[in-house]
């Protein structure tokens, strides 16, 4: 009954201790000939529709909340990213942020944003504890954690009466993903502003929501059935 991906990572754990027992000449070395190899599906991810962006955006009242938010919707960051960000990280003028250490691939990047959320960022700012180390902290100037940032988006999503559909805070930067490469923008440039170490990550979301690929197949499809009246 589990999924998979837990199946797969229980294998692993599984191996690692035969492994051990091998090399400690308890086991054959002949017993890590044929493993089992579990291929797992291969998820696309799904990005949050224009319409209930809107429809979200509109109920984010708190300055901190709209801040974050908009901040991982226009630049694509991790949410670890996110909650370790600190103010020196942050270049208003030139529109950009520095993240010194990848969450994933421990490489840094710069990421940029634009006017609504420099407009949210520069609210929070005026209002924020100079005090505090990190750019967002929760309750009594505590760090806010993986948890207390789900539980804030999923706050809105109620707000909103999106709740149902099932939408995660991650996914943010898959809407952020795919309204780029909607947009015409490079795979390998959004590959870069995402942080993916290897190009063939970024691809999913083209497969998902590059509408290049659309209109291709219905021009192309046009030009056949023109051809198609001329000889029938």
């Amino acid at each position: 009954g589990l999924a998979i991906q837990s199946v797969k990572t229980k294998l692993t754990a599984v191996y690692a201790f035969v492994n051990y027992l091998v090399k400690s000449d308890i086991l054959p070395q002949e017993i890590l000939e044929r493993k089992i190899r579990l291929r797992l599906p291969e998820a696309l991810p799904r990005a949050i529709v224009f319409e209930d962006i809107k429809i979200l955006l509109a109920v984010v009242t708190e300055v901190r909340d709209r801040s974050m938010i908009l901040l991982l919707l226009r630049t694509g960051m991790r949410i670890g990213e996110l909650l370790n960000l600190q103010v020196s990280d942050i270049n208003l003028r030139e529109l950009k942020i520095y993240i010194y250490l990848g969450e994933k691939n421990a490489q840094g990047r710069v990421v940029y944003f634009c006017d609504d959320a420099k407009e949210a960022l520069l609210a929070w700012l005026q209002i924020r504890a100079p005090q505090q180390r990190y750019l967002f902290y929760g309750h009594r100037g505590r760090p806010l954690s993986y948890s207390g940032a789900r539980k804030v988006f999923r706050k809105y999503l109620g707000k909103a009466e999106l709740d149902s559909k099932g939408y995660s805070l991650h996914q943010l930067r898959h809407t952020f993903a795919s309204e780029l490469l909607n947009a015409g923008m490079r795979l390998e440039v959004l590959q870069q502003l995402l942080g993916h170490s290897t190009i063939e990550i970024t691809r999913h979301y083209a497969r998902l929501t590059d509408r290049t690929r659309e209109k291709e197949y219905f021009r192309a499809m046009k030009r056949i059935e023109e051809r198609g009246c001329e000889s029938y």
